[in-house]
């Protein structure tokens, strides 16, 4: 039987990128980010189609992604979907520091075939995630749908963001599913990408997000 752990983060940072390990009674994790990358990814959820979307972030975010997790599968997905997301969230957080120059305001309309998604970012520092997508089924493959949000809700929380995430049109909930990270993909490039302009700026009155 396992003994319940205490979630742990172990944090490498270097500039722009960041490497996290969050282990817990349900998942032990692993998530490496590289925010300036060019899409490379190595990715083992155990979910395939799940991997398939993590895979959709790193390339349309050129983000170099790097997932090693070992969750409780013969449960469900959930744990893993959800702790991902938030070891994901965390990863980015720290790669991201300051958020000194940064855009911080990233937005994406994606369409495929008869799908389309937008999804608006704001590197806020207050998380909050708003989400409507009617997905068409509640399966797709092995990939229980309802996780997309619990992904996302993981990230929002840990990476400090509000999100807000709308499937405009769509009848396959692949495609669906495949427009929202997509969106969410090239949303996250854009907040993300340094700002010329602003270098060395903290993008708000503020002065801190």
């Amino acid at each position: 039987m396992n003994t319940p752990t205490a979630p742990e983060a172990v944090v490498a940072t270097a500039l722009r990128s960041a490497s996290v390990t969050r282990n817990t009674a349900e998942t032990q994790i692993t998530v490496t980010v590289g925010l300036d990358g060019s899409g490379r990814a190595r990715l083992a959820t155990g979910i395939g189609f799940f991997d398939h979307m993590l895979d959709q972030i790193a390339r349309h975010g050129l983000i170099d992604l790097e997932v090693d997790c070992k969750g409780d599968l013969h449960i469900d997905g959930h744990h893993t979907v959800e702790d991902v997301g938030i070891t994901f969230g965390q990863a980015v957080a720290r790669a991201v520091g300051d958020k000194k120059g940064i855009r911080r305001y990233g937005h994406a309309y994606v369409p495929l075939d008869e799908a389309l998604s937008r999804v608006v970012i704001d590197f806020s520092g207050r998380p909050g995630l708003h989400m409507e997508v009617p997905f068409s089924s509640g399966m797709i493959g092995g990939f229980d749908t309802q996780l997309a949000f619990e992904f996302f809700q993981g990230f929002a929380n840990h990476a400090l963001v509000t999100l807000h995430i709308d499937n405009l049109k769509g009848v396959n909930a692949h495609h669906q599913c495949e427009t929202v990270f997509k969106a969410f993909a090239r949303a996250l490039r854009a907040a993300l990408e340094l700002d010329p302009r602003s270098a060395g700026v903290i993008p708000s009155t503020k002065g801190s997000l």
